[in-house]
């Protein structure tokens, strides 16, 4: 399981992670927007939330977990990105899976607003990009297939303060939670992608 505040990096090295041991990438975050696109009635619940950087209520967001985890690819093992965000959805995870390891992405405040304002998506394929740190050859527009960038709506720097302001409330003590259980492994998510990704590969191959 991957925690961290918005904008630490986590989704990015659960993807790689993911595709390096050929585990499946579960992101509910990445499920509720993929709902959200399609229109699904727990689609249209979420969008709301959603928009205003609240958190989705447990009921869809456990759903939608559930769902996933059984599916044939998820057997073998996951990389959970981004979930439990409250005590009650780590409680209620632990009825569905056991876990290895709980690593806590950290990176200061100043770098996460800056990281997160100058995200961009494509709409099409889900790239993501930074205007400054990565940004596409063409300003503005997909590497892949050319589509117009978008920035993500809890991007916007009225729906980040909400956020971050959520994760110190909510979600920090669910740190706790895995602390005392004995799984919780700090990791520095400063630097570059490829130097996180170093210091991720010592971590767990520590293990």
């Amino acid at each position: 399981m991957f925690l961290g505040p918005p904008g630490a990096g986590k989704g990015t090295q659960a993807v790689r992670l993911a595709r390096a041991r050929h585990l499946a990438h579960l992101s509910t975050g990445d499920l509720l927007r993929a709902a959200v696109a399609e229109g699904t009635p727990l689609g249209r619940a979420a969008d709301a939330h959603i928009r205003a950087g609240r958190l989705v209520p447990d009921d869809l967001v456990l759903g939608a977990l559930r769902e996933r985890i059984g599916r044939s690819d998820a057997r073998a093992g996951f990389v959970l990105d981004g979930f439990p965000r409250t005590l009650a959805q780590a409680r209620a995870l632990d009825a569905m899976a056991e876990l290895d390891a709980v690593v806590s992405f950290e990176l200061p405040e100043p770098v996460l607003l800056e990281r997160l304002a100058g995200r961009r998506i494509c709409p099409k394929c889900g790239a993501v990009y930074h205007v400054s740190a990565s940004p596409p050859r063409e300003p503005g527009r997909c590497d892949r297939d050319g589509v117009e960038l978008r920035q993500r709506p809890d991007d916007r720097p009225e729906a980040v303060s909400v956020r971050l302001r959520v994760y110190a409330e909510q979600t920090e003590p669910v740190l706790a939670y895995y602390r005392e259980r004995g799984l919780l492994r700090p990791l520095d998510a400063s630097g570059s992608t490829d130097e996180v990704a170093r210091r991720l590969t010592a971590l767990l191959e520590g293990e």
